[in-house]
């Protein structure tokens, strides 16, 4: 009954209204801790380094933010002219449930996608690293052929890797080199941990999409380990953050503050280790995904106030 009235009270809404809020769903807005943390983690290690800075690392951080909306709206609409999202659990997708053209969400992926690449070539302006653009072309194409192309990756079960590559190291990596100019220890370890998390989170949400992916021949490593394993691999993804975090308090004493983000990553695992239906594992990609961004956040504060 609530349910009806709420749809009832949706379809009285001006038509703009209506369009803006469809788009915003489209945009997946709850992912964007993925995109945000490697940036942190990042600054953090500059901060460290004694070479922050607020503009270098504000354009990073929008480089990384329109991207994972580029990639939400290329998966939105990859998926759903493959029919891949017409029984999905989860959020709206726009052009799965046929609510915007698909050509509108492509167009949607791809001004992002050129959003990115402008804040990249600010970058790559102020800083003079112009091998970055290189970087930045790889970045795109990953997030185009992680379900676009006649053949995507992501049905290959290699969008693990790949996220672990793009959202953990070069993210972390090159939010700190475009700072510090040279090598860092803690932009590596940092983005070691920061792509575990984004793994796990793209893990946690292959399980909840195992049987519907296994239907429609998407062969997630999910589908291809099966059920079983995909949950001993997520709970290593989330929980090598933890083992990376041991040592740091050692050298970075307020880094311990990081250790507070196992008051989310526990209770993910637990629903993890004992769902029944994929709506149970909603839940869990929800703390997984703040795990991770509060894990960020808060080592990144731990370098800073070395």
């Amino acid at each position: 009954m609530a349910n009806k009235k709420a749809n009832k009270k949706s379809q009285n809404k001006p038509p703009r209204q209506r369009g803006i809020k469809l788009w915003v769903e489209g945009a997946r807005l709850r992912t964007l801790p993925l995109a945000i943390s490697p940036i942190a983690i990042g600054a953090g290690a500059a901060a460290a380094a004694k070479s922050f800075s607020l503009g270098l690392t504000l354009l990073a951080l929008a480089v990384a933010l329109f991207l994972q909306i580029g990639v939400n709206f290329a998966n939105d609409y990859s998926d759903g002219i493959r029919g891949t999202d017409e029984h999905r659990v989860g959020p709206l997708r726009l052009t799965g449930s046929k609510s915007v053209r698909p050509q509108a969400v492509k167009f949607a992926a791809f001004l992002f996608f050129a959003l990115a690449a402008i804040a990249g070539l600010v970058i790559v302006l102020l800083t003079a690293h112009w091998w970055f653009i290189a970087v930045g072309i790889l970045s795109i194409l990953a997030a185009w052929f992680y379900t676009g192309g006649k053949s995507p990756y992501g049905y290959a079960g290699l969008g693990e890797i790949a996220v672990f590559i793009f959202f953990g190291l070069v993210a972390t990596y090159g939010t700190a080199f475009i700072q510090i100019g040279r090598f860092d220890a803690n932009a590596i370890i940092g983005g070691t941990a920061a792509g575990f998390f984004a793994s796990a989170v793209l893990m946690v949400n292959n399980i909840r999409d195992i049987d519907t992916d296994r239907h429609v021949g998407k062969r997630t490593l999910a589908v291809k380990v099966g059920k079983k394993w995909a949950k001993a691999i997520y709970f290593a993804m989330i929980w090598l953050p933890m083992i990376i975090l041991a040592p740091y308090p050692f050298i970075y004493p307020a880094t311990i503050l990081a250790w507070a983000s196992v008051l989310l990553v526990i209770p993910a695992t637990l629903i993890v280790a004992t769902a029944k239906t994929p709506k149970e594992l909603i839940l869990a990609l929800k703390l997984t995904s703040f795990a991770s961004l509060g894990y960020a956040v808060l080592f990144a504060i731990g370098l800073a106030a070395l």
